[in-house]
């Protein structure tokens, strides 16, 4: 029953690495987006918004306002009045108050409304400008990628030429046994195979260095070469420019316009119900000298006229600040439109030299087979040999980079416009 329930298992923990081993750079960009900690901004923009607009609502409570005041006057006011036998005492120079105050809005003039809606574009701005700072990624992540496509790509053509290169080293070995070549022969195919080894290294040692980076980006411990997918090859993406920069810039202007409405809003006249609740001496009736207590409630009218002082200045603060997202937005377009002219132009010229690549390795690889042939004969050294062995294997190298470019100038382009 064991042996049963592991062969059973067996097919399915393996379907399962194969699923997770499969890293292709849309693969990439979720699990950057989702490993990068600026992530954890969108969660805080959403609790100060939810703060904020809780603040605006509670502007409809009831203010309560708690005061008191000592002084002493100079004069107090007295009854001119002096009738024989009434002494009528004036007030004391020294009095006090101890004050309550409740205000209600009936009325604010859209202020409270103007502040959610201002609340709620400021939130839409910071969570857009994470968002753009997210995409970024994408560009750091096609460096890695692509990056480590190639240096594979030249790690396998590099296997191939030095196993081309032991068998040119054997087939040296019996034209010496036969008298065509010498030692000198050997030494120069030792030197060729050296140089491979050599460059092996150099290209494992930055592949696993663009790993470390990619799997630090993607939350990963790890990264194997092996696990990336080699997108396939397809066609340059659209014009249309989709970019989070220009939600961005909407929201930007969105926000100019909250501004303004608030500013609209603050100079209306507010109406509202107060009641105060005192202690203090004197009271309401002024000819009793001494402590009470009284209270005193109304509807109240507000209007701060001084506020249209500088109206026209700060409307034209706020148009000017929607002027600069303007130029900004033209700028951003500009400079994409330039990008995408440049990754067109990238990309086409890989694919016109990738056209001619497999040709140039064909006719690499009947030099190098007629090379070899010669030198059998003794009609050609062992060197210019060589010279045509590693010539075919640059040839090789120069088809692989040409196609690695060509798929990174795609996702270059996809890049810079957002497109799928």
């Amino acid at each position: 029953m064991k042996r049963k329930l592991l062969l059973f298992l067996l097919p399915l923990a393996c379907c399962c690495g194969q699923v997770r081993a499969q890293l292709t750079p849309e693969r990439c960009y979720e699990l950057a987006r989702a490993n990068y900690p600026l992530l954890r901004q969108q969660s805080l923009v959403e609790r100060t918004e939810a703060f904020n607009l809780d603040n605006a609502s509670k502007q409809w409570l009831p203010r309560l306002t708690l005061s008191g005041k000592a002084s002493y006057q100079s004069d107090a006011t007295e009854i001119p009045v002096h009738l024989p036998g009434i002494n009528i005492e004036g007030l004391s120079k020294d009095q006090y108050q101890l004050m309550l105050e409740a205000q209600q809005n009936l009325w604010d003039g859209g202020a409270v409304r103007s502040q959610k809606q201002l609340a709620k574009a400021e939130a839409d701005v910071e969570r857009q400008q994470v968002e753009v700072n997210l995409y970024a990624l994408r560009g750091r992540v096609n460096q890695l990628f692509f990056a480590i496509l190639l240096q594979t790509a030249q790690l396998e053509e590099n296997s191939l030429l030095s196993a081309q290169l032991h068998r040119n080293y054997r087939q040296v070995e019996a034209w010496k046994a036969s008298g065509v070549a010498n030692d000198a022969d050997l030494d120069a195919v030792s030197v060729e195979l050296v140089q491979a080894r050599q460059d092996s290294v150099q290209i494992s040692e930055n592949r696993e260095a663009y790993c470390r980076v990619l799997a630090l980006l993607i939350g990963r411990e790890a990264v194997s070469p092996s696990e990336l997918v080699k997108p396939s090859a397809g066609q340059l993406a659209g014009m249309e420019n989709r970019r989070p920069e220009l939600s961005a810039y909407d929201l930007r202007s969105r926000q100019i316009d909250a501004r303004l409405d608030a500013l609209k809003a603050n100079r209306r006249p507010q109406l509202g119900l107060f009641l105060q609740m005192a202690y203090g001496k004197p009271g309401l009736n002024m000819l009793e000298n001494k402590f009470s207590p009284y209270a005193v409630g109304g509807i109240r009218l507000s209007w701060n006229i001084s506020s249209f002082y500088t109206l026209k200045n700060d409307r034209n603060l706020l148009e000017t600040s929607r002027a600069s997202i303007e130029t900004e937005r033209e700028t951003f377009l500009l400079n994409t439109r330039m990008e995408t002219t440049q990754a067109d132009i990238e990309a086409r010229k890989w694919q016109k030299l990738m056209s001619d690549d497999e040709e140039v390795v064909r006719l690499r690889g009947n030099i190098r087979s007629s090379a070899e042939a010669k030198a059998a004969n003794g009609t050609m050294t062992v060197t210019d040999m060589l010279r045509e062995v590693t010539a075919e294997a640059r040839a090789r190298q120069t088809k692989v980079l040409h196609e690695i470019r060509y798929l990174t100038a795609l996702y270059d382009r996809k890049y810079i416009t957002n497109q799928p």
